[in-house]
């Protein structure tokens, strides 16, 4: 583990944003070896909390941190990139130009590394792909006053809900842009070819102009006391928010119920719908993210300043990892299943979710040396400028 005597305000304030992608991508790993060695016990959008056990809705929902905080950290960093570089007109043709990029990698590397199918019979449409489109979308807005990009990410994420039961027939012209937007749902591409839109952008486009409007929190002349005001309050007016609305019990969620257990009550009240995201889901998930910034930001010196040095590693090289640990888990799935087979039904799987935990636990270790090498030659090779869009 490397060590960091003391991190300066300035330091601390780009530590603090890799080490939190650094600790979703994490949360994301756990989430992918279930998906692997768990898929025997698939869980519903919500989850069905009787047949849910806690350690399994537990990671389910830690999982559910990934996407809004690193699409609001993209956004953030996108206004960073434009306060290093020379302004607006870079961070656009930058934004639409890794965009496309993350794009095209969603539809070939990416869906390859799921199905390990060629040709594909089916492409599945994730987070990749809404990343990427929500960049492009960010690259016209950023030509937005602040105030009025600002007024449109809030009712994006507010508002978005408004149009759940707004729904297009596969014969009209409508359905494919309203299922890439908002109806999570089939695209026939041909004969031989579905899409999948697994996560529709349209509320990830408020999220990630979100980030850019906190981007001015970060600026090298920002004051670190501010900063961390604004986003003590911008968290926690969150999370009140969530649980006023999650308490009035409607609008984008299906109602939470008291169970005979405490736990699945509990279970109850958290579960919230991803996709597409719903208001609660982003107040919940954006609110602990930006506690979090939060607290590692204060973080200055002793034991988990070391711990957020290793935490920044995963999140220097995030594309990189993201490939690799795809990569790696299907190569042991198919490992597994030539040696001990089928296991459970049509599936290889664990029995329960703690092999699931330590599988995510050793492989982050794993991981960690080619990471941190490509983060190095990331940092050191700026003259590569491919390496940028990784």
């Amino acid at each position: 583990m490397p060590t960091v005597p003391q991190a300066s305000p300035s330091a601390q304030r780009l530590l603090s944003i890799d080490a939190l992608r650094g600790l979703v991508i994490l949360f994301m790993l756990l989430d992918h070896v279930r998906e692997t060695f768990f898929l025997h016990r698939q869980v519903a959008d919500p989850m069905s909390i009787d047949s849910t056990e806690p350690l399994l809705f537990l990671s389910r929902t830690l999982a559910h941190l990934c996407a809004p905080v690193f699409v609001l950290l993209t956004g953030l960093s996108a206004y960073l990139y434009g306060e290093k570089y020379q302004g607006k007109r870079d961070v656009s043709a930058f934004l639409f130009k890794r965009g496309l990029f993350l794009v095209v990698l969603e539809l070939t590397l990416v869906n390859f590394a799921w199905t390990f199918q060629l040709p594909p019979s089916v492409i599945y449409l994730q987070v990749i792909w809404a990343i990427g489109l929500s960049m492009i979308a960010l690259a016209a807005l950023v030509w937005l006053p602040r105030p009025v990009l600002l007024v449109l990410a809030i009712g994006i994420i507010a508002g978005h809900n408004l149009l759940d039961t707004l729904h297009f027939a596969a014969a009209s012209a409508l359905h494919v842009p309203w299922a890439i937007l908002h109806d999570r749902g089939w695209i026939e591409f041909s004969d031989t070819l579905r899409l999948r839109t697994s996560y529709p952008v349209l509320p990830w486009i408020g999220v990630i102009a979100l980030g850019y409007c906190i981007g001015p929190w970060f600026a090298r002349s920002a004051s670190a006391a501010v900063r961390q005001r604004y986003l003590l309050l911008a968290g926690a007016g969150a999370l009140l928010g969530f649980v006023a609305l999650r308490l009035l019990n409607g609008y984008g969620e299906a109602q939470w119920v008291a169970h005979d257990h405490p736990v699945q009550t509990l279970m109850s009240f958290f579960n919230i719908t991803k996709y597409p995201p719903s208001l609660l889901f982003l107040t919940l998930t954006l609110g602990v993210g930006l506690l979090l910034l939060l607290a590692f930001e204060r973080v200055r010196q002793g034991k988990w300043i070391a711990v957020l040095a290793v935490l920044a590693v995963f999140g220097a090289a995030p594309m990189f990892f993201y490939l690799l640990h795809l990569y790696v888990l299907k190569v042991l799935y198919l490992l597994s299943v030539a040696l001990f087979g089928l296991n459970q039904g049509s599936y290889f799987g664990f029995e329960a979710m703690g092999p699931v935990w330590l599988t995510a636990v050793l492989l982050a270790a794993a991981l960690y040396r080619p990471v941190r090498w490509f983060a190095g030659l990331k940092a050191r090779r700026r003259d590569i400028s491919w390496l940028k869009y990784l």
